[in-house]
């Protein structure tokens, strides 16, 4: 078996060539959209090889994939369905009439998991970093306690192939997948889960035993606003076993918004959420979908005023500023009567149903703060002089005129050091 990874090195056509069975991850929409482009090269290399397409965005897109050529599709707890595959082939031939899927598309079974096996990946040095404030870098690794999610976020694309459903990774198998990981090198690990505070009496014995053996060690994890205010008594031993900042889907400080996303939070739980996590000595890493069909210039600017005001521009990768709501196929936002109104035909080449904001303006601006942010990471300025850029845009949006430029504390062009611990390459779908 051979395991490239796509984002970090180039399609080895020698390991195509040879393959039987071409399988391609596909967890979120980037990397599904990467994977469909590389099926024209794939089928040159190897027009026998029989493809799957496993992980979130294989099962909802289903039907687009099979007119594709894809010949497995896997989503869920994939593995079982993965080694099954690879056996019927070993049995069959990739060529054999036999090829018909006889694995489930969505499978929720409860899996006795094995410790991965990265052997075949770059080195951990190759992936992203985490910066901090004393201006070191440290080397990130990645593991998962827990999959699904017991939420059902209308946005999220795990909640269509989930349903509610929540799998837990064995305590001692997460503890040796990260202890292999220190061996190769990691100083840092970010926990994977959806949510780390699912199953929160599983996941904080796990840190806890991570803490004893490796004190040194750092961590993040992703937690729901609603389970920071449900499990406050829980931050300061996070803080204690080394996490460093929370990552936090709070999404909008609309309320109204929020609500039609069921996202189970409010604005101001927002803010007390953040004052908890504060108060425990770590940082919030907060995230957001600020364009959406109901985004208005005045709460597109309510947003920044809530972020400055609170002093929370640092803790907010400027990609989050510019971020634009993704409807891709099985979103249960398609439930909403409003939103089916206002989408146009599902894009299969885009795997998303598109849709504009009735304010142009709001469009206009849009496409102006993606410019900033793009531009602004690409020169390495610091967050807050991108923020402060965003902010004049959406000013002048709001004005109808070519404002002049907000200067509320001057800061600096080029990145300075981190004011709070942060990955280099943030997350977004």
């Amino acid at each position: 078996m051979v395991c490239m990874d796509l984002s970090r090195e180039g399609l080895g056509g020698e390991a195509v060539r040879a393959a039987d069975l071409i399988a391609f991850y596909v967890p979120m929409h980037t990397a599904t959209r990467l994977a469909v482009a590389l099926l024209a090269a794939v089928r040159e290399m190897n027009a026998g090889a029989h493809i799957c397409f496993y992980g979130l965005y294989a099962p909802v897109n289903e039907e687009y994939l099979r007119r594709l050529g894809v010949g497995t599709i896997l989503g869920g707890e994939f593995e079982e369905g993965l080694a099954s595959l690879a056996r019927r082939l070993g049995r069959n031939g990739a060529l054999s009439e036999q090829t018909e899927q006889t694995e489930p598309v969505i499978s929720l079974a409860r899996l006795k998991f094995r410790v991965p096996d990265r052997a075949g990946l770059v080195g951990l040095e190759k992936y992203a970093r985490l910066v901090v404030p004393d201006g070191t870098e440290r080397t990130v690794g990645y593991t998962e306690a827990s999959r699904g999610c017991k939420h059902f976020c209308r946005h999220c694309p795990i909640v269509p192939v989930y349903r509610g459903a929540f799998r837990i990774v064995e305590r001692g198998l997460v503890i040796e997948d990260i202890r292999r990981q220190v061996g190769a090198g990691a100083r840092h690990i970010t926990f994977g889960d959806p949510d780390f505070f699912n199953g929160v009496g599983h996941a904080m014995p796990i840190v806890e035993e991570l803490h004893r053996e490796f004190p040194s060690l750092t961590y993040d994890v992703t937690i729901k606003v609603e389970h920071l205010l449900k499990h406050s008594d829980c931050l300061g031993k996070l803080r204690e076993t080394g996490c460093l900042f929370i990552t936090s889907a709070v999404e909008s400080v609309d309320d109204a918004v929020l609500g039609k996303l069921e996202k189970r939070h409010t604005r101001a739980d927002f803010l007390r959420a953040v004052g908890l996590v504060r108060e425990a000595g770590l940082a919030m890493q907060a995230t957001f979908v600020p364009f959406t069909p109901w985004t208005t210039l005045a709460g597109y600017g309510e947003l920044l005023g809530l972020l400055r005001d609170n002093g929370l521009v640092e803790n907010v990768a400027p990609i989050q500023l510019a971020i634009r709501l993704l409807i891709p196929a099985g979103s249960l936002l398609m439930e909403l009567e409003e939103i089916r109104g206002a989408v146009g035909e599902f894009d299969e080449a885009g795997l998303v149903y598109p849709w504009r904001n009735a304010d142009a303006r709001v469009e206009e601006l849009c496409e102006r703060v993606q410019g900033i942010v793009h531009a602004g990471e690409k020169a390495k300025w610091a967050r807050g002089w991108i923020f402060e850029r965003v902010e004049e845009a959406a000013y002048a949006a709001a004005d109808g005129s070519g404002a002049e430029r907000v200067v509320r504390g001057a800061l600096p062009v080029l990145a300075a050091r981190a004011a709070i611990p942060y990955l280099n390459e943030p997350w977004y779908c």
